[in-house]
């Protein structure tokens, strides 16, 4: 299954729930290359989650602007880049679960830790136009 140019783009707004638009264009297009369930449902919570870190983090909940997201289609794989609009990272967390389930760590951040534990590989990267980058890659086992 190959689109013209490989490629498919959507920009969602900055609003809670419009993640779910994202993780569904996901999930299809993992569905028509032969995904297995199981993997799409990997796929779709760990797009979920970028969408949403982009929103809330990387955008500040800020309605004028959007999310990016750029789904690149391979015979073996499929990547994932997501988009925010904000000021840059500046540090990525690297949650403890064993801090986390202990109390001495916030029970946020979450997202990040699934995200890495979900795809195989993931980036996390200023975009050379601004705003921050995660690239997901998920393999096609057959």
């Amino acid at each position: 299954m190959m689109t013209p140019d490989n490629k498919i783009e959507l920009h969602i707004p900055s609003v809670m729930g419009f993640e779910k638009v994202a993780m569904e264009c996901a999930a299809s297009t993992a569905k028509k290359m032969g995904f297995t369930e199981d993997r799409v449902e990997d796929l779709k919570t760990a797009v979920a989650e970028a969408c949403l870190n982009a929103i809330e983090h990387g955008n500040k909940m800020d309605t004028s602007t959007k999310v990016g997201i750029t789904l690149t289609i391979e015979e073996s794989k499929l990547q994932v880049v997501v988009k925010d609009e904000g000021k840059g990272i500046k540090e990525i967390p690297n949650p403890s679960i064993e801090h986390k389930m202990e109390g001495k760590e916030k029970p946020r951040g979450w997202g990040i830790f699934l995200i890495k534990n979900l795809v195989n590989e993931v980036i996390f990267e200023p975009s050379p136009e601004g705003g921050n980058l995660v690239r997901m890659i998920i393999y096609l086992d057959k």
